[in-house]
């Protein structure tokens, strides 16, 4: 093949299907960035399916808003595929992607893999996924959907979950509207004064706020770069791990957090 980055053991038909490939089998220069990242993920969780293999004779790793479960198709192809067992399941709420998902699925003999068109409260309780999984992962998941997969990671009691998190404004929204009075009640408050620096550091504080919910709950956490910063901004990645053993401040430095920054409207949010 003529695209030396691409694995031996994968599906051509899929990458062309996923646009990674032209139809003569190249790659462009953006889908080089793009099977990059992918690769470098998959570093990632190959040895969290190592470990759900050797807990679970059947393993499943859900891929929560899933789009075009991108993600989902690469992990099965490359590890899943070649393996008697293990199922990949996605769930989107936009019921065409869906639909799409279950065709390319068939196509390509995919049987192992479930596509579902459900809400988040659905995905929580719904008796199409197991009452407990092995892998959550959420990549590029914008703005709450990366929080709506923790709530259902968590309902689902997770063993491992994989973040790569997505504009977020939720936070820099409560920020800017409280700006005016956080000025007046601590120097602090520069840190977000410019518009720029609101959505930065809104985007920032999500995540460590997410990292210490995780840790509440009992996961331990590494944070790392996805990719280089010269092949995107959306770059942060965090990946939990559950150990059963909570950080005994976790949840009270969350809180503190909250009610410093003058964001104790978002209390409920982050602290359940």
């Amino acid at each position: 093949m003529s695209a030396p980055e691409i694995h031996p053991e994968q599906s051509v038909e899929l990458l062309k299907a996923l646009h990674i490939l032209t139809r003569d089998g190249k790659l462009n220069q953006d889908s080089r960035r793009k099977l990059k990242q992918v690769y470098h993920l998959y570093n990632f969780i190959e040895p969290l399916l190592d470990e759900a293999f050797t807990s679970s004779a059947d393993p499943v790793l859900v891929d929560h808003g899933a789009g075009k479960s991108y993600l989902g198709f690469i992990l099965y192809d490359l590890f899943l595929k070649s393996r008697p067992a293990g199922r990949v399941i996605g769930i989107e709420t936009r019921a065409e992607l869906v639909k799409g998902s279950r065709v390319l699925a068939d196509k390509l003999g995919f049987h192992r893999m479930r596509f579902y068109d459900l809400s988040v409260e659905a995905s929580m309780s719904s008796d199409r996924i197991p009452a407990r999984v092995n892998v959550v992962t959420a990549l590029h998941a914008c703005n709450t959907a990366t929080d709506d997969a923790i709530r259902f990671a968590l309902a689902r009691q997770a063993q491992s979950i994989v973040l790569v998190p997505c504009c977020q404004a939720e936070v820099a929204a409560v920020l800017r509207k409280h700006k005016a009075a956080s000025l007046a009640q601590t120097p602090l408050a520069e840190i977000w004064r410019h518009p720029i620096h609101t959505r930065e550091f809104g985007s920032h504080l999500t995540n460590v706020l997410r990292c210490l919910l995780l840790e509440a709950h009992g996961y331990a956490l590494t944070v790392t770069e996805l990719v280089g910063w010269e092949h995107s901004m959306k770059n942060e990645l965090i990946v939990a791990r559950r150990t059963g053993e909570v950080r005994g401040n976790a949840r009270e430095r969350l809180g503190e957090i909250l009610h410093t920054l003058n964001l104790d409207e978002l209390q409920d949010r982050f602290n359940y």
